[in-house]
C-alpha cells in the first residue's frame, strides 16, 4: 500500500513531457561549446600543447593570481559578510552596502577594469599619489591581474559567507559572551569556525572565477607574456596563432573548473547538489 501511495506523488512531482523536451533543449544549449571543445581537441597532441613555455607560463600565472586574489577576499570579504550579516543596523545602509557588493556581479567586467584603471592609472587619482610617492603604479604588473580578479570574485565568497552567518545558531555564541569571551574573541573562535564550510564554499567560487577573469585583467593589467598573461588571456592569443593550442588550453580550463565543482559537492554547498527528495510514507507523513 505504501508503494501505491508514493506512485502518484512521485508521478505528479515529474514535469509534464513538454517541460522536459525544453529542459534538454536548454541542455543542449549549455554542453554544445564543451562537447564541441571536447570533439575538437588535439588530444594526440594534448600534452605537448598543454606543457609548452607559453601555455605552462600562463598556467602558473593564473594559479598564483588567484590563489593570492582569493586569499585576500576571504580576509577582506568575511569580516564584510558579517556587515551585511548583522553588523549594519539600518536596512537603507543595508542595502546599499549589499548593492555595492553585487554591483561586480553583474557589470561587465571590462567596466570593473576601466573603473580601476580610471581611479590607479598614473594620471588617477590614486595612481597619480603611488606614482609621486613611490615611482610606481600597479597598472600593467602581476598586482594588476590580483586586483582585478579580486574585485571581480570578492562578492561571490561574500554572498557565501553571509548566507551561512545568516543561519548560524546565535545561542553559541550567546553562551561565548555569558563566559565571558568580547566580540572579537568571539568572532574568531565562534562565528568563523561554525561558518566554515560557507567560507570554504565561497572561497572555491572565488577561485573559479578568478581563473576565468578576462576582461577586467585586459583592460587594468594588459597581456604581457610571463608578467599579466593569464590562461585566459593566452586563450585569446591563441586563437590567432594556434587553434589547437587555443582548444588544449581551453580543455585544461574546463578540467580545472570541473575539479572545481567537485570540490564543491556537497559537503561544502548541500544546495548545489541536492540529493533526491525523500518518498512520503505511510509511515512518515510529514518527509
Amino acid at each position: 500500500m505504501t508503494g501505491g501511495r508514493s506512485a502518484p506523488r512521485d508521478q505528479a512531482r515529474r514535469p509534464a513531457p513538454a517541460v522536459c523536451v525544453v529542459g534538454l533543449i536548454g541542455l543542449a544549449v549549455l554542453l554544445t561549446p564543451l562537447v564541441a571543445l571536447v570533439a575538437t581537441a588535439p588530444w594526440d597532441q594534448m600534452w605537448g600543447l598543454l606543457t609548452a613555455p607559453s601555455a605552462r607560463s600562463a598556467l602558473r600565472l593564473s594559479l598564483a593570481a588567484a590563489a593570492l586574489a582569493t586569499t585576500i577576499a576571504t580576509v577582506l570579504g568575511v569580516p564584510l559578510a558579517a556587515l551585511l550579516a548583522g553588523g549594519i543596523a539600518s536596512d537603507r545602509l543595508r542595502s546599499a552596502v549589499r548593492l555595492a557588493v553585487l554591483v561586480p556581479m553583474v557589470l561587465p567586467p571590462v567596466v570593473v577594469g576601466a573603473g580601476l584603471l580610471a581611479a590607479f592609472g598614473r594620471r588617477a587619482p590614486i595612481g597619480s599619489l603611488l606614482d609621486s610617492w613611490f615611482g610606481w603604479t600597479p597598472t600593467y604588473s602581476f598586482i594588476a591581474v590580483v586586483m582585478a580578479q579580486l574585485v571581480v570574485a570578492m562578492p561571490f565568497l561574500v554572498i557565501s559567507v553571509e548566507s551561512s552567518l545568516r543561519s548560524r545558531d546565535l545561542d553559541t555564541e550567546e553562551v561565548a559572551h555569558t563566559l565571558g569571551a568580547g566580540r572579537w574573541a568571539t568572532f574568531w573562535h565562534v562565528t568563523v569556525p561554525m561558518v566554515r564550510t560557507g567560507i570554504g564554499a565561497g572561497a572555491l567560487l572565488c577561485f573559479a572565477r578568478c581563473l576565468g577573469e578576462f576582461g577586467a585583467t585586459v583592460t587594468f593589467a594588459g597581456n604581457v607574456e610571463g608578467v599579466t598573461q593569464t590562461l585566459p588571456l593566452a586563450i585569446y592569443l591563441a586563437l590567432v596563432r594556434d587553434d589547437r593550442a587555443a582548444v588544449a588550453m581551453s580543455v585544461g580550463l574546463v578540467l580545472v573548473s570541473v575539479a572545481v565543482l567537485v570540490g564543491l559537492r556537497r559537503r561544502w554547498v548541500p544546495g548545489l547538489w541536492p540529493r533526491s527528495a525523500p518518498r512520503r510514507t505511510a509511515s512518515n507523513p510529514a518527509a
